[in-house]
């Protein structure tokens, strides 16, 4: 398996993917269902965000972002999702260690990500990638201008093995 970077071809494979409005909710916290290719293409545009895909042979099996913040010295990640015939096979795993090797190459101090509360899929996958709940009060902070109160997580590499 690979970690390559996306390119708008992959865009309508991985629109595809969701399969119901809840799960987009909780992917990308977008209301539009079915998600378009444009609208992943669109993602793109930001110079602080990098896509990139877990590819298996020659088959995409996963997407994910990393969203750079200089200012803050940190990365999150972001937009995780596995194709629906791939799930359960331990490849959102592979795909977050993947994204946290390319985070942590980036020299940022931290990598966090935010998962919708209802994702219970996401919040059993993350703590084995050594990801663990930022404090009560940070969160709380951090979920003031968000449109859920998402479950905050930092990396915390000794957990990991990284």
């Amino acid at each position: 398996m690979h970690i390559l970077p996306f390119v708008t071809a992959h865009a309508a494979t991985v629109a595809d993917w969701p399969t119901a409005s809840a799960e987009v909710v909780m992917w990308c916290g977008q209301r539009e269902f079915p998600v378009s290719a444009r609208t992943i293409s669109a993602w793109q545009r930001d110079d602080d965000v990098q896509a990139h895909v877990l590819v298996q042979g020659e088959k995409l099996v996963g997407y994910g972002e990393l969203w750079f913040d200089a200012e803050e010295d940190e990365v999150e990640l972001a937009r995780i999702i596995v194709a629906p015939e791939a799930r359960g096979k331990g490849l959102g795993r592979v795909l977050v260690r993947g994204l946290l090797a390319q985070a942590h190459e980036s020299g940022r101090a931290d990598v966090f990500m935010r998962v919708h509360p209802d994702n219970e899929r996401a919040l059993r996958c993350y703590p084995a990638a050594g990801f663990v709940p930022v404090a009560p009060g940070l969160a709380e902070n951090w979920n003031a201008a968000q449109p859920v109160n998402y479950v905050w997580l930092r990396h915390d590499a000794e957990r990991s093995g990284d």
